[in-house]
């Protein structure tokens, strides 16, 4: 019972952060339905490409990170801190150097999208969006490996409330830069990028005040960098696996009779349907945390309550 109350403790924290970052993207796809079904089918398709070619491949790189911490973290080595901060500082670097291409592919979306012989007008109105999303891979870059630092070492409160204000504040962005600039898709996108940028202020001034940011480390501490992109990349894979045949549906929704409203109604379905995600995805991520920094008596016992709560 105690390594299922551990568990929870850290699995309901992480499964409301996950709601809130899927409020998130509701409250993004209820404004573009506000602005018309060919604003919203651009930015329900760009959505769907930056997932494919973006944010999975930066949430797969960062998940790489996990067993190194909560490895270095379990160890209670003196060490730990500076194994830690190294591994986290080499992961940032990575990402830095991951967005460059996938920056270029968003920054020529529209031609990429009309080679693939999508909608026209669909494909500029998604060209718009990714556009002011590109400031958002440089804030994923401290954002993702943030979240797996903090759990790895159980914090996930911290995180549940740093979203939670994050989000609260993304209703009135998006009402401020849609509705009263009149920014349309480009507003939409850019209070999204505002609030992942809030969360990664609300998260660095906790790691800062609680003393869980220790900066004296150096480049030849921790694992290295080819260890670190092997296990990076295959975490990568696994991950854009489950995350495209998802999202390769939106595109695929663009080479039907009425490419407008079929984009859009798939964008909603997708969105609608990612909440069945939330609660598994916390868990598998508690879990792995808790095994790399247990024993293997702990590790036994979160598999089984893992199977035990999704069932």
């Amino acid at each position: 019972m105690a390594e299922l109350k551990d568990l929870m403790s850290m699995a309901i924290p992480i499964t409301a952060m996950n709601q809130l970052v899927f409020l998130r993207a509701v409250v993004s796809v209820l404004f573009l339905g506000r602005l018309g079904s060919l604003e919203l089918a651009g930015g329900s398709l760009s959505l769907g490409f930056t997932n494919i070619t973006g944010y999975s491949v930066l949430v797969g790189l960062a998940s790489g990170l996990e067993p190194v911490c909560s490895q270095a973290y379990g160890s209670n080595s003196p060490d730990k801190w500076m194994l830690l901060s190294s591994s986290l500082v080499r992961m940032i670097f990575m990402l830095m150097l991951a967005i460059i291409p996938i920056g270029l592919l968003w920054l020529n979306v529209e031609r990429i999208l009309l080679f693939m012989g999508q909608d026209a007008d669909i494909a500029i109105m998604a060209a718009k969006y990714c556009m002011y999303s590109v400031p958002d891979l440089l804030t994923n870059c401290l954002l993702q490996p943030l979240r797996v630092y903090l759990r790895s070492q159980g914090v996930t409160k911290p995180q549940m409330w740093c979203s939670m204000i994050a989000v609260a504040f993304h209703v009135p962005l998006n009402y401020v830069m849609v509705v009263r600039m009149g920014l349309g898709v480009g507003g939409v996108a850019m209070a999204s990028v505002v609030t992942n940028l809030n969360m990664v202020v609300l998260m660095i001034g906790y790691v800062w005040v609680y003393g869980r940011w220790r900066w004296t480390w150096r480049w030849t501490d921790g694992i290295g960098m080819g260890e670190l992109w092997r296990l990076s990349v295959t975490s990568c894979m696994g991950i854009c696996l489950e995350w495209w045949w998802y999202e390769i549906v939106t595109v695929l929704a663009g080479y039907l009779e009425n490419p407008r409203l079929a984009v859009a109604g798939t964008g909603i379905l997708i969105q609608t349907t990612s909440l069945m995600y939330t609660v598994p995805m916390a868990l598998a991520g508690c879990v792995s945390a808790r095994v790399s920094f247990s024993c293997f008596m702990f590790s036994s016992h979160s598999f089984f309550f893992f199977f035990l709560l999704l069932v």
